[in-house]
C-alpha cells in the first residue's frame, strides 16, 4: 500500500525512526521536520521527468512588453 511505502521512506530516507528523545513535544517536532522534508522530496522528485533531459525547463519565459516599468521603480529621465 502506499501509506506503508511512504511511513517506510520516512524511516529509512528522512530519518523518522531515528528520534530517540524523551518528550511528546521533541518528538512532535521531528515527527513534522521529518514529513516537511519528505513533502519536500516527494516534490522534487515530481518535477523531474523519468527519462527527459537533465536540464529541463519547467516554466516558460513570459516576454516583458516594451516600455514596461516595474512598480515602484525610478522614472527614467
Amino acid at each position: 500500500m502506499r501509506i506503508e511505502r511512504d511511513y517506510q521512506e520516512l524511516k529509512q530516507e528522512v530519518g523518522l525512526g531515528h528520534y530517540e528523545g524523551r518528550g511528546w513535544r521533541g518528538f512532535h517536532h521531528h515527527a513534522t521536520m521529518c514529513i516537511a522534508a519528505y513533502g519536500f522530496l516527494i516534490s522534487e522528485r515530481e518535477t523531474i521527468p523519468p527519462s527527459g533531459p537533465s536540464c529541463a525547463v519547467l516554466f516558460p519565459e513570459s516576454a516583458v512588453p516594451a516600455g514596461y516599468r516595474p512598480r515602484g521603480s525610478a522614472i527614467a529621465a
